[in-house]
């Protein structure tokens, strides 16, 4: 019995030791990051290059609102300096003081160690230059339709507009809505639609009613929770937006520690990733007004989608950054 005692308390201290050692080591790697010495980086121009060195040094990936090192490091420095990300220009030269360059060590630092994607260590994230809470309960936004919604819904004098009267669109759908911001963008783009937000993720609704009120847009948005058209009845809507999820399989095997920080439910889109895409083809007519159309995220599926809906005539946008990766169908062609 002695013996056995001291061999249960020789693991226990060897699990210890082990236990500490995982919490020491991002501990020590960031204690590398406190090693600058008072006055070596004065502004933020100064900061943003060192970020930039550690970002490439770390291999980080870039994929959530940010495409590069830079981007991500003057979003994260301006955000721990309380600074819009277009104010950076202006502000490139100022002197931080010591209490501001401390806490932009350590947003860097952390951006390293934990690889979690930069809109949760400062809780927000941009889109079409707005600001939106967000946290690990939804993922963080990066649509292609926000910029869409702008190029191809602005009334009948812009080329390619899909919607010819903004101000007679009377009801929006969201579905997969997570965050919220692509409704909240809707009701802008939309100014007099009642709009509906769909999620299955009581979490996510969560952080959508939060951004839904600092927007003061409770009396134009509606949030639901439930499985896509499920709670909704037999409404009918002028325009239904969809990010929903659409990773195949071999992409979910090779998401990046970044993304691994997300919820796997808005990432999952099944095997050849349109498991929820069909869905929403299948159901969407029965959903759509006469002069309707369906508006979805689709990543890098189309080739998989064609295949599969082959007798549609999907319509494919291109935005500033993507090529094909979201398509348009009117309710008369479902």
């Amino acid at each position: 019995m002695a013996k056995r005692a001291k061999a249960v308390n020789k693991r226990s201290r060897a699990a210890a030791k082990l236990a500490a050692a995982k919490v020491a080591a991002p501990r020590a790697a960031a204690s590398k990051f406190a090693n600058v010495a008072p006055g070596e980086l004065s502004t933020p121009l100064d900061f943003v290059r060192y970020a930039v060195s550690r970002f490439v040094e770390a291999k980080l990936v870039f994929a959530h609102g940010t495409t590069d090192p830079m981007a991500e490091a003057v979003f994260l420095v301006c955000e721990t300096l309380h600074l819009h990300p277009d104010q950076f220009e202006s502000f490139a030269t100022a002197r931080v003081t010591a209490q501001e360059a401390k806490a932009i060590l350590d947003v860097i630092a952390r951006r390293v160690t934990s690889r979690k994607p930069a809109a949760y260590l400062v809780n927000k994230i941009y889109m079409r230059g707005l600001p939106f809470y967000v946290d690990e309960r939804v993922i963080v936004p990066r649509s292609f339709i926000g910029e869409l919604l702008d190029s191809h819904f602005g009334g009948s004098d812009e080329e390619g507009a899909l919607i010819d009267d903004p101000a007679r669109v009377e009801n929006v759908l969201d579905l997969c809505t997570g965050s919220g911001c692509l409704a909240i963008l809707a009701s802008r783009r939309f100014p007099n639609a009642r709009i509906d937000a769909v999620d299955i993720s009581s979490g996510a609704l969560d952080v959508a009613a939060r951004n839904v009120a600092d927007y003061g847009l409770e009396d134009v948005i509606t949030l639901h929770r439930g499985d896509l058209f499920a709670p909704l009845r037999d409404r009918r809507y002028d325009l239904i937006l969809s990010n929903p999820p659409y990773v195949d399989a071999q992409g979910m095997a090779d998401l990046p520690r970044e993304c691994r920080a997300e919820p796997k439910l808005a990432f999952d889109g099944g095997a050849d990733g349109l498991d929820i895409v069909r869905r929403i083809l299948n159901e969407a007519r029965a959903h759509l007004t006469a002069e309707g159309g369906l508006l979805c995220e689709i990543g890098r599926g189309r080739q998989a989608l064609d295949a599969a809906f082959s007798q549609l005539p999907l319509l494919w946008l291109d935005s500033e950054d993507s090529d094909g990766e979201v398509f348009w169908i009117g309710a008369a062609d479902l």
